[in-house]
């Protein structure tokens, strides 16, 4: 599971994403509004944890900015606020659970839990085809056969099955897979598109990686 932890205060953020990644989640932080907006509409995570008082962009603002671009992924609104009216217009904003600070680690992770629960089987795999990409386990699954996949094998495919049909340019998998920040060029992601091509034919999937000129990449499913 892979979550997002966006808050300014730069100690609390990371101190969250220790707390989960010891139990066993994936973590990233930024610590400002328009980067995680920036981030959370890459589409990659499972949960957005988004404080409200932050610069440039705050929580009402970024979860407005998720939400009209049609991102569901669930959000956890952390706040200093308490009042009535601001836990109103956190949950108006697209918020599904709203989490007052200071909290009880305890609590923030069985919040995390509850809202992972809830997205149900979304959450456990993606599927194309006769082909299905287990979450949990980074395996590609397609009749009784599968193959596990590298950590950037597995970040690529699930791009392009939560990409559905549409097309995926190599610009935007190297921001999903390997960062803004990253070294990496478009080359690498043709070699990953290599691997997961001879990996979906070795288990007898359906579903193929096609290149579209000067555009990137979709997924089709052969009859």
């Amino acid at each position: 599971m892979k979550i997002l932890v966006i808050e300014d205060d730069k100690l609390l953020a990371d101190s969250v994403r220790d707390l989960l990644m010891q139990k066993g989640f994936e973590v990233e932080t930024v610590y400002d509004g328009e980067s995680g907006a920036e981030y959370a509409e890459l589409g990659i995570y499972d949960l957005l944890i988004l404080d409200v008082m932050m610069p440039k962009l705050n929580g009402y603002q970024v979860a407005r900015e998720v939400r009209a671009k049609r991102c569901a992924t669930p959000i956890l609104m952390l706040t200093a606020k308490s009042g009535l009216e601001d836990r109103i217009e956190g949950l108006n904003a697209g918020a599904d659970y709203y989490l007052t600070k200071p909290f009880d680690s305890r609590e923030l992770l069985a919040c995390v839990n509850a809202l992972l629960r809830r997205q149900g089987a979304q959450v456990d795999e993606l599927c194309c085809g006769n082909t299905a990409l287990d979450l949990a386990s980074c395996t590609l699954l397609c009749g009784e056969k599968s193959v596990r996949l590298s950590a950037k094998e597995f970040d690529v495919m699930r791009a392009l099955l939560q990409s559905k049909d549409a097309i995926l340019s190599k610009e935007v998998i190297l921001a999903r897979v390997w960062g803004y920040d990253s070294n990496a060029v478009e080359n690498h992601v043709e070699v990953y598109v290599g691997f997961l091509r001879k990996k979906l034919v070795s288990i007898g999937s359906n579903v193929r990686i096609e290149a579209v000129r000067r555009l990137g990449y979709r997924l089709e499913v052969a009859e």
